[in-house]
Parts: C-alpha cells; structure tokens; sequence
C-alpha cells in the first residue's frame, strides 16, 4: 500500500553510544514511501536508506592547510534547496541543530535524526543546547516553541546487560508550556530481571495515552489500531 505524504510525524532517535540509534534509523527509513525524495545528511556515510530517490551528503574535514572543510550546518542548508521531502540527519551534535528545527517546522515532515542523551528529557536540554551554539540569538523560549512545534516523537534505544539492544521510551512532545516542554510518555520498556540463559527479562508497556499525532498518523495512511495503546509486551 502506498502511503500519503500528507503530515507524518518528526521522529528523534536518541540514546547513548553504541545503543543502536543508526540501525533504528536504518529500520524507519525503510518505511518511507519509494516515491518521496530523500536527502541524508551524515558525518561519515553509515545510513543504508534503499530508496531510488536519495541525495547523499556527507561532511568534509579540512585539508592540509586548514581549508576547504564542509561542515554539517552546511550540508542542512543546502539540502533545503534540493526539494526534500524527508530530511535523515545522521546525528544532530552541534549549530545546526537550529537548522534542522526550522527545516522541519516548513514543509519537511517526517524527518529523522539521531541525537546522545540519557533520557527524553535529556534529549530536550541538549537541543536547546546546541540551537544556541549558532550565531542567531534566539531568547530560550523561542527555541523551546521550536523544538515543541518540529519535533513529535521521541524514541530511545538503550544496550542492555546481555548485549541486546532495545527500545525503552516512546515519547510524545505534546507542546510548549510556561518555558517547558511537556511530554507524555507512550510506551516504557520495564526492566523484570534476567533469564536462567542470562537474557533480561522485561515487558513493553503502554501508558493508556492516545498520542496526539494519531491524526497525522492517519492522514498519511496508517491507522493504527486503538487497543495497541492497551497491551502490555512481555519481552525476554
């Protein structure tokens, strides 16, 4: 089935090093309709979107003399003159992350980034962070409003014990309010223990919150049903 193109959510994939953020980022491409064009946007080329309309930046360091070096803000400005449908930003850990929430804030929905934190929250502080690292001042409060208006939907990806990787939050931002960014979490991953065969047990559970990105969800052709925000996941 093709899907529209009409309002997909913005989705970040966050975690800590070696968690699995690029693999998750690889797997979600893949859902993207083959008739949109797409440009990755990458520090050094580790993404695999297999689609026929793809545009690859990469960044370049500098030579020998200090010159000639391309940087990732850069390559995000650019990339808007190339009719995007999609944005894939292989890591956002610097200025350009200001770039990036104002791509997704004009026309660019359903773009995908990956970014190193700890928790949702985390996540957050650390995007107001690097927006203000640009040469544009912006008061914290727009930023926040900027951040709340681009991006929907927060996923973290953590390494367990034994090795596995696994998705432990989904996250909904759900608007700016009093120079706070409220969130609701959708389904948490709870640790139960560990397995005679040394696996971590645990079960994916849902908060019983309805997202409010369910509309844009169905406007670009996916319905989902309303009794997957009821069921509880045993994972082991």
């Amino acid at each position: 089935m093709q899907r529209s193109r009409d309002n997909p959510p913005v989705a970040v994939v966050m975690g800590v090093t070696g968690a699995g953020k690029t693999t998750l980022l690889n797997v979600l491409s893949g859902c993207i309709d083959e008739r949109e064009r797409i440009i990755t946007i990458e520090d050094s080329a580790e993404l695999q979107v297999k689609h026929e309309h793809v545009v690859r930046l990469e960044c370049r360091p500098p030579n020998v003399e200090g010159k000639g070096a391309v940087k990732q803000r850069e390559l995000v400005i650019n990339a808007l003159r190339m009719r995007p449908d999609r944005i894939v930003l292989g890591e956002v850990r610097g200025e350009e992350c200001l770039d990036m929430l104002q791509a997704m804030n004009t026309g660019h929905d359903g773009s995908l980034t990956t970014i190193h934190a700890n928790t949702p929250r985390d996540a957050i502080a650390r995007m107001e962070t690097m927006a203000m690292m640009g040469s544009v001042s912006l008061p914290e409060k727009a930023i926040r409003a900027q951040i709340a208006s681009a991006v929907h939907l927060i996923v973290q990806i953590a390494r367990m014990s034994d090795g596995s990787r696994r998705v432990t939050h989904v996250t909904e931002l759900t608007g700016a309010f009093s120079d706070v960014i409220s969130m609701q979490e959708i389904f948490t991953f709870t640790r139960k223990g560990v397995g005679p065969d040394g696996k971590v047990i645990g079960v994916f559970q849902p908060s019983h919150i309805r997202p409010k990105f369910l509309e844009r969800l169905r406007m670009s052709g996916i319905f989902l049903s309303p009794g997957l925000f009821e069921q509880t996941l045993e994972v082991n």
